[in-house]
């Protein structure tokens, strides 16, 4: 019985490792941005959703600054700005709203929301 040569060790070993991290870094990045590209999507939702309440409270002759903000989530709200300043024939509603970032690299300007809604009286009619 002859004995069997010994296996020589291959060159590619551990190169499946390697590539592995580098798409894991690539695949991290790619689902952050699509997290990031939602939560942009989700503040000009917001955004236009606290601009139509607020327009929509103070047309009525309430407070729609706080309707504004409590139309929107907590966490956006806190750095949101709102106002609502009745005219004498229609209320325009202005929100903008802060885009937070997933990635420290990108930067994105504020979402703003205009709405105009005519004055009603308490009869529902306009004055």
């Amino acid at each position: 019985m002859t004995p069997r040569p010994h296996p020589r060790p291959r060159p590619d070993r551990g190169q499946a490792a390697i590539e592995f991290v580098g798409w894991i870094g690539f695949l991290l990045i790619a689902a952050l941005a699509a997290i990031q590209l939602g939560i942009v999507a989700y503040a000009a939702q917001q955004a236009g959703t606290a601009s139509r309440a607020a327009a929509r409270v103070a047309s009525q002759g309430g407070d729609g600054a706080s309707a504004g903000r409590a139309a929107m989530s907590g966490w956006l709200a806190d750095g949101a700005s709102v106002s609502a300043p009745a005219g004498p024939e229609d209320v325009t509603a202005t929100v903008t709203v802060r885009i937070p970032t997933v990635l420290p690299l990108l930067g994105f300007d504020p979402v703003t929301r205009t709405t105009t809604m005519p004055v009603t009286t308490s009869e529902g009619g306009t004055p």
